[in-house]
């Protein structure tokens, strides 16, 4: 999905371009939505095009996000962004950037704002099957698609299953555009971003999800997957959080639901014996310790580390108890 795009012009400060012939295609279909209960909003996309997360999906907390795509013109991400910042409407955001493009026939875009208003375009000369269909909190869109049924699958998946988490729901609405059809020469990558409702004053938490899949001969199999590992995380996240504020209760609760989810994962295994130690639970905690010692001996190389860091709150007695395992 990456493109190289040639010649340039400025609204407002702000940089845009123009389109050269000599340009490859990069066609996809995607999906921007919010959430109407959390107010969360979300970008996700694939397309039969290396690394197509790099240039299609913009997101801002507490502002919006855009998808743009066909002849992919970046610096709507941007200036779009900006402009929704600002108080523009989706609609007269993108009609301003679209007014000043030179290329836009080609392009194909959907900008959707943090009250859930929605707008996009698609130029004539984009490859058909290219259309869009605008819903309540959400945007469908796609161009060079096998058949017609891709858009209107889309939508209708959408809608079909609000009683799902945001991120879920994508995931199922571009399931939904593959099986209607998908893009004319198949499938290579996929790429999911979630923003919160509100804003973040720090950049680093702006994302609460970002997932990619570069390249994969079954990109949203593989998305599915990442969003599994990712849901999983946060519970490990969250028992980290526990831990810190001395919560081994906590702890304990968030690192067995990770461990749950990924069973055969040795790093959940761990921190949930860990946690079990911390919380007095220390015989339950030991054939835990042992069958990850036994899978990778670095492993017992960290717990002598721990307790420095006052994350493995033990006796020295039960400390060598932990360390033995394994070495009779």
């Amino acid at each position: 999905m990456i493109l190289l795009l040639s010649g340039f012009f400025c609204y407002n400060g702000l940089t845009q371009q123009t389109i050269s012939k000599a340009d490859p295609f990069a066609h996809t279909f995607s999906i921007v939505a919010r959430d109407a209960i959390a107010g969360e909003m979300a970008v996700g996309v694939q397309s039969h095009w290396f690394s197509v997360g790099t240039l299609v999906p913009w997101g801002r907390s507490g502002v919006g996000v855009v998808a743009t795509q066909s002849f992919v013109n970046p610096s709507f991400g941007i200036n779009g962004l900006a402009l929704m910042s600002e108080g523009k409407s989706p609609e007269e955001a993108l009609k301003i950037l679209i007014a000043k493009d030179e290329g836009r026939d080609y392009r194909q875009v959907a900008f959707l704002d943090a009250n859930g208003e929605a707008f996009a375009y698609t130029g004539k000369k984009c490859i058909k099957s290219a259309h869009h269909l605008v819903g309540e909190n959400y945007s469908v869109q796609a161009n060079m698609m096998l058949n017609d049924k891709v858009v209107p699958a889309m939508a209708k998946a959408f809608e079909e299953n609000m009683h799902l988490p945001l991120a879920e729901r994508i995931l199922i609405v571009l399931q939904a555009a593959q099986d209607a059809g998908g893009d004319i020469r198949g499938k290579q990558s996929a790429a999911l971003i979630v923003v919160g409702a509100e804003p973040e004053s720090d950049p680093w938490s702006d994302k609460k999800i970002d997932l990619r899949v570069d390249d994969d001969r079954a990109p949203l199999e593989e998305l599915h997957r990442l969003l599994r590992v990712h849901r999983a995380y946060e519970h490990m996240n969250r028992g980290d959080a526990a831990i810190e504020l001395g919560d081994m209760a906590s702890a304990l609760m968030e690192y067995g639901a990770a461990e749950k989810m990924f069973p055969d994962n040795l790093e959940m295994k761990y921190w949930k014996a860990v946690a079990l130690a911390n919380n007095k639970q220390l015989q339950e905690a030991l054939p835990v310790f042992e069958y990850i010692f036994k899978s990778d001996k670095n492993w017992r190389e960290l717990t002598k580390r721990l307790p420095k860091s006052d994350l493995l709150l033990v006796s020295d007695v039960e400390l060598n108890t932990i360390i033995g395992l394994g070495l009779e």
